[in-house]
């Protein structure tokens, strides 16, 4: 889910990230993405962007219908806290990947993972089966991610970038509205399997277009990279034991007793001290400025997301929505968003940042009780459609004015590297929310389904709460 997320928030702050210089730059810059040149490189780009997205909204709309056939369901969150926890392996993998042999290495097996994520998962006998492929999957997504962010810095010339990334923004918002819709489409009539098996042969044909175009591409600045690579395998370090106390997290959360504190304790210690080492420093304190950005985008993510995964379940397990209607919640939510985002950027207020931050948290506050509400079953299902959508549209007024948060912080040379710890900002609070909500859901399942599901919720409130506290502190305050 969020790891494939990425890729779309990209667009959002890369219009004015300074990109390496190449020979691209020298093109003609009235060339079309789709001149001969450029066509295939493209057609595909824009084609795995479209197919990632439609896997994001797709498969968290089939998910209750998965755990239900596989007798997973307290395995739920961990479906989707797999996937963004391998992510982050992913991501810091292939920032290296790149750098030493180009792009086109970390895209190729990026691709080939994640279709082979999507064909286990599709395949698998059982929950824990599913849960592996996904993990799969999720380590693809964030090669491909990262990978094709370098492409368009290494291929296309400066007076592009803008289009590329408008496409990709597009190519994102088309699956976000007929995704859910499509997906449960499927899970009625075809069967839950096809939501996964059906993708990756998509995906190989997204390949063939964009491989091709990416030959004689090889490491950008050898002597930097060569420098670099001991740091780098640091961090790739950092990643591999973020991701392992992330699943010991939810893993630790199915046990009950002593075995469960056991894993619990080791893997939050774990989790800080690795997570601090690959984000800002003070990002995990929300320390004013660049920090608390970081820490700003992670929470409002882990919010939403969270409420994210469990309005399927909720409303096709308590309040008796098919798949495809529960989908269609999904799609105003993603149609919310865009509409958020498409008003901060043509916004010309010009009040402080802090003040949309603020708004758009509270948004998502009110959204989240909204939707809570309908766990008990004579609350209008109008009522958590419109918080839903409330939410969405809190989420567009926050991401951009986080993203532009982050250049106008960064400087020049390190506006790449920030970019990059804003995604792995959202992967790993995203992944933690989700741990400790499916944690508290699988425990209080048993006993109340009405008090599982309000935990989740809760958590994304006081998530939504925090952000609206700390928003202020995206400003360094003048000496």
């Amino acid at each position: 889910m969020q790891e494939t997320r990425s890729i779309k928030h990209s667009a959002e702050n890369a219009n004015d990230r300074e990109l390496p210089n190449t020979e691209a730059d020298t093109a003609d810059a009235a060339d079309s993405l789709f001149a001969p040149r450029y066509r295939g490189l493209s057609l595909g780009a824009v084609a795995l962007v479209a197919l990632v997205a439609f896997e994001a909204l797709a498969v968290t709309t089939a998910m209750p219908t998965v755990a239900r056939a596989l007798d997973g369901l307290p395995l739920y969150a961990l479906a989707f806290g797999g996937t963004l926890a391998a992510s982050v392996v992913g991501m810091v993998a292939a920032g290296r990947w790149a750098d030493a042999r180009g792009p086109a290495a970390p895209l190729r097996h990026g691709i080939a993972w994640f279709a082979l994520g999507l064909i286990l998962a599709g395949l698998a006998p059982s929950m824990l089966a599913l849960i592996a492929g996904r993990v799969v999957q999720g380590f693809g997504g964030g090669l491909i991610s990262v990978a094709l962010y370098v492409v368009v810095g290494r291929v296309y010339p400066v007076a592009l970038r803008v289009k590329v990334f408008v496409a990709f923004a597009a190519a994102w918002a088309v699956p976000a509205v007929v995704g859910p819709a499509i997906s449960g489409a499927i899970v009625e009539h075809l069967g839950w399997r096809w939501v996964f098996l059906s993708v990756p042969v998509v995906a190989l044909v997204a390949a063939w277009l964009v491989l091709p175009s990416l030959r004689g591409l090889g490491p950008s600045a050898p002597h930097e990279a060569t420098h670099s690579a001991g740091q780098q395998r640091t961090r790739l370090l950092w990643a591999l034991l973020t991701t392992a106390s992330l699943l010991a997290l939810h893993y630790g959360g199915q046990q009950r007793g002593w075995p469960a504190l056991a894993w619990l304790l080791p893997a939050i210690a774990l989790l800080g001290w690795a997570a601090s080492r690959l984000l800002p420093v003070g990002a995990l304190r929300a320390a004013r400025g660049l920090p608390a950005v970081v820490s700003l985008r992670g929470i409002a993510a882990g919010g939403f997301f969270l409420s994210e995964a469990y309005i399927p379940l909720l409303l096709s397990q308590e309040r008796g929505l098919s798949p495809t209607w529960a989908g269609l919640v999904l799609t105003l939510g993603a149609i919310g968003w865009s509409t958020g985002s498409w008003y901060r950027g043509r916004s010309s207020d010009t009040r402080a940042p802090q003040r949309f931050l603020q708004v758009g948290m509270a948004m998502l506050a009110i959204g989240v009780i909204a939707i809570a509400a309908l766990i008990w079953p004579h609350t209008p299902l109008a009522l958590g459609v419109a918080g839903w959508v409330l939410s969405g549209l809190g989420m567009g007024l926050i991401y951009p004015t986080l993203s532009v948060l982050m250049l106008e912080l960064s400087p020049p040379e390190q506006q790449g590297v920030n970019s990059s710890a804003l995604h792995l900002g959202d992967a790993i609070y995203t992944a933690t929310a989700l741990a400790v909500g499916g944690s508290l859901f699988a425990a209080l399942l048993g006993r109340s389904h009405t008090l599982a599901y309000l935990c989740g919720f809760a958590i994304a409130f006081a998530l939504a709460l925090l952000g609206l506290m700390l928003a202020a502190r995206v400003r360094v305050e003048a000496a």
